[in-house]
């Protein structure tokens, strides 16, 4: 009854809310995309955007139409694995960036070793400007990481989603504007350092590094302890952490994009190359579980 191909449409523009964005992952023309959800949303017989010139918003039946959508492409690659006879094989080295630790997904990659048990996956964790590297160096084959938002071209990943950046510190935290700003950072290469040191520089705001830390719960207990700020994703605040009121008058940090990105290097099994676009489907296709923090519906 479902086009999987409309579905998978569907769900990169519910993931994006945008035409443009999806299109731009497909690799395919806005037209296209406004094709597929027109032809999906008539097979349905419901709404399932609502949409003008500046934004496009999920109806309550494009809510439900979410769940459906990965369960019918889910059983819908199952099948085809089991009639072609295929089962992948091969090593994959996975990148994930400390934001996803805390976000579910954990229940993606035990979805993808229960379908694929045969691939040998390895998992590393990371800050995002060191996956980038380790990526370019060919020490890991799919990467799940950050980069400055609206950077464009294929050689820079596709896109999953967008959201952006907040100063976060204890409930109780109060700033003296007549101080430096005490920050809560990941080391070089962070990428959210990079930012918060940029937009405090480029406002005059004097600034001292209170704690440093590759971990990020080792930053998320010094920040709950109230030592300081730290520039984190908005969607994914940790618990226990608010958002720093305007009043304190830090700068605005922007957006940042979350994108997966594959490796490049000469003599990739072919076993490894059918894992990693197969995990980069999943992940994908439940991008929007990936901005959700563990545990939540």
């Amino acid at each position: 009854m479902y086009d999987p191909a409309q579905l998978r449409t569907f769900l990169a523009v519910a993931q994006t809310l945008s035409f443009t964005q999806a299109a731009r992952r497909l690799g395919v023309r806005q037209s296209t995309v406004s094709q597929h959800v027109r032809r999906l949303e008539e097979a349905a017989g419901r709404l399932l955007f609502t949409r003008d010139t500046h934004s496009v918003e999920l109806t309550e039946d494009g809510e439900a139409m979410l769940g459906f959508a990965r369960t019918i492409l889910e059983a819908h690659e199952r099948a085809a694995a089991f009639f072609t006879g295929t089962r992948l094989r091969g090593r994959l080295r996975f990148g994930a960036s400390e934001d996803f630790v805390l976000t579910r997904l954990p229940e993606i990659l035990e979805s993808f070793r229960r379908d694929h048990p045969e691939v040998d996956l390895e998992l590393t964790v990371e800050l995002s400007g060191t996956l980038h590297e380790q990526l370019a160096a060919g020490r890991l084959d799919l990467v799940l990481a950050k980069r400055p938002a609206g950077a464009r071209g294929s050689a820079l990943g596709k896109l999953v989603w967008q959201d952006s950046l907040s100063w976060i510190g204890a409930p109780q935290l109060r700033l003296d504007p007549d101080r430096p700003v005490p920050l809560i950072v990941f080391p070089p290469p962070g990428i959210t350092r990079a930012r918060a040191l940029e937009v405090l520089e480029a406002h005059g705001r004097a600034w001292r590094i209170v704690c440093t830390s590759t971990s990020l719960s080792g930053l998320v207990a010094a920040a709950r302890a109230g030592l300081g700020v730290m520039a984190h994703t908005r969607g994914l605040i940790p618990p226990g952490l608010t958002p720093v009121p305007a009043r304190a008058g830090l700068p605005e940090l922007g957006d940042v994009d979350f994108v997966l990105l594959h490796g490049h290097r000469a003599g990739v099994p072919r076993g490894t190359q059918e894992a990693a676009e197969a995990l980069a489907a999943s992940i994908l296709a439940g991008g929007d579980r990936l901005h959700r923090p563990a545990g939540s519906l």
